[in-house]
């Protein structure tokens, strides 16, 4: 091999090792929060009155300090054709400081065991303020019951997002809204897993709204 042919081999092989460099350094840290910030103060709780009826409320997990959720993601379970369906598994809220979305943490309570986590979804700008859920009123003894199935979101610069759940059941009323800040925390009510019963997962959710910091 000439010098030259070394050359360009050389100048292209580095050109890609940058260029992968560079993507890697542009995608966001994303740190789970867990219950680290449990104990943040908020100023309100945002509930829906259509919750299912089945579990238990979890844990609550909170953003730090002046962080505030942007973007969600959900665990969905595909239709299981015959099988149990649990539809939404869980709700995954991506919180940022200072508009700054390099660095994200994450927050979500207990998740269901079933499905898959969708691509997130983001506030163009502003927060997360107010939210809407899609449930499933119960079936009875020999319905397959999945409660939640879906969720809308609002954001405080008044866009809407709907997550890519389940289309059972209907949409209920919106929650009040986050009136500065937006929402900072999560707090999931889920049924354990059943076995061989009927498993509905999620039921119900409510998220916590933190004021912001005067400056």
């Amino acid at each position: 091999m000439t010098m030259a042919l070394i050359y360009i081999s050389v100048l292209c092989f580095l050109t890609l090792v940058s260029s992968v460099e560079v993507e890697f350094e542009d995608r966001p840290r994303i740190i789970p929060a867990g219950t680290t910030f449990a104990s943040r103060n908020y100023t309100s709780i945002l509930t829906v009155p259509n919750g299912g009826k089945f579990g238990i409320w979890m844990w609550s997990e909170m953003c730090p300090k002046n962080f505030y959720a942007v973007g969600f993601s959900l665990r969905v379970e595909a239709k299981q054709y015959g099988g149990d369906d649990t539809a939404l598994n869980g709700i995954r809220l991506f919180c940022i400081e200072n508009d700054d979305r390099r660095f994200l943490y994450s927050v979500e309570s207990h998740t269901g065991h079933f499905g898959e986590w969708m691509e997130p979804q983001w506030c163009p700008r502003g927060t997360l303020s107010s939210f809407q859920l899609r449930v499933e009123p119960h079936l009875g003894f020999f319905g397959d019951d999945t409660s939640v199935n879906n969720i809308r979101f609002r954001c405080s610069t008044n866009p809407t997002l709907e997550g890519r759940g389940m289309t059972w059941g209907e949409y209920g009323e919106w929650s009040d809204e986050c009136r500065t800040g937006g929402i900072c925390g999560i707090q999931t009510k889920m049924e354990v897993y059943q076995g061989v019963l009927d498993d509905t997962s999620l039921n119900d959710v409510r998220f916590y709204c933190c004021t912001q910091s005067q400056q």
